[in-house]
């Protein structure tokens, strides 16, 4: 009977022994789970870490609307905000990828997460700071209204009351055409805006003026004219969705050292002559 009672009271304690390294086991292995957890949440939501990781900043962009984004004569993608994009990508320690699409396309496709940021000429404005984070602005430009140089009938905006306006729909320069009640004709683009108006299918556009100068100075027996000039300038700054306040900030960082070292005083005399800021 002793050495009875003497086996039971080891088992007991072995079961004891055993139930005991089990807990420790659960507590560390949940412990291990949750910090895995954390980090994964962590990591998961900062774009900024997802460029770094990837090694490249993929952006979006017309590649139709010089001197800011376009082809040369080589076929590259080149311009203004392409080559600062380029330098901001740079610094940043990674690889800049440029996805070409349409200009109301573009919003679509950065909601989508297809770019993580746009480079395009985007007027930094209230409505779009609602959906948006914008950079700090890197150009101002004022916007012009352009006809055909037979037009004799429109002096000033004002005039453009009925008239059919080529405009790309969710512009900053289509809602100029919308508060002066011109008829809007959808554009993909600069480019089939000029086409329209030169071959007298519309009657005006409304764009930048530094890109019209371009053009006229490329192109300068194309028979348009600058008729008016807005008195309010635009700004405009690199657009990213809502929550990329961290790659924001960096693209920020990266901007202001471009402004302080001159290289971006370089690229502005490039394609304009002058300092294009403010």
């Amino acid at each position: 009977m002793k050495k009875f009672l003497t086996i039971f009271a080891l088992l007991f304690a072995f079961s004891i022994i055993l139930s005991a390294c089990g807990t420790t086991a659960n507590e560390d292995t949940n412990t291990t789970s949750d910090n895995n957890t954390d980090t994964t949440e962590n990591t998961s939501d900062s774009l900024l870490s997802k460029v770094q990781d990837e090694g490249k900043l993929v952006i979006g962009t017309e590649g139709t609307y010089a001197p800011f984004t376009f082809h040369d004569e080589t076929g590259e993608l080149t311009g203004f905000d392409v080559e600062l994009a380029r330098e901001i990508a740079d610094r940043l320690g990674v690889e800049p990828v440029f996805m070409e699409t349409q200009w109301d396309a573009m919003f679509a496709g950065l909601d989508a997460k297809r770019f993580d940021m746009i480079a395009n000429q985007v007027g930094i404005r209230e409505d779009r700071l609602e959906k948006y984070d914008f950079s700090d602005h890197y150009i101002t430009s004022a916007a012009v209204l352009v006809a055909h140089e037979d037009n004799e009938e429109v002096d000033g905006f004002e005039d453009i009351e009925g008239l059919k306006s080529a405009q790309s729909l969710t512009s900053n320069f289509a809602d100029i055409a919308r508060e002066n009640n011109a008829e809007i004709v959808g554009v993909d683009g600069f480019n089939q805006a000029i086409e329209l108006m030169t071959s007298k299918r519309v009657d005006v556009t409304i764009n930048d003026k530094l890109t019209v100068l371009d053009f006229i100075n490329q192109r300068q027996n194309a028979p348009v004219k600058i008729v008016a000039e807005s008195e309010n300038a635009s700004k405009s700054g690199f657009m990213f969705r809502k929550g990329s306040e961290d790659l924001v900030e960096e693209v920020n960082r990266a901007l202001q050292e471009v402004i302080e070292d001159g290289t971006y005083l370089q690229i502005a005399e490039k394609w304009f002559g002058e300092d294009v800021l403010n």
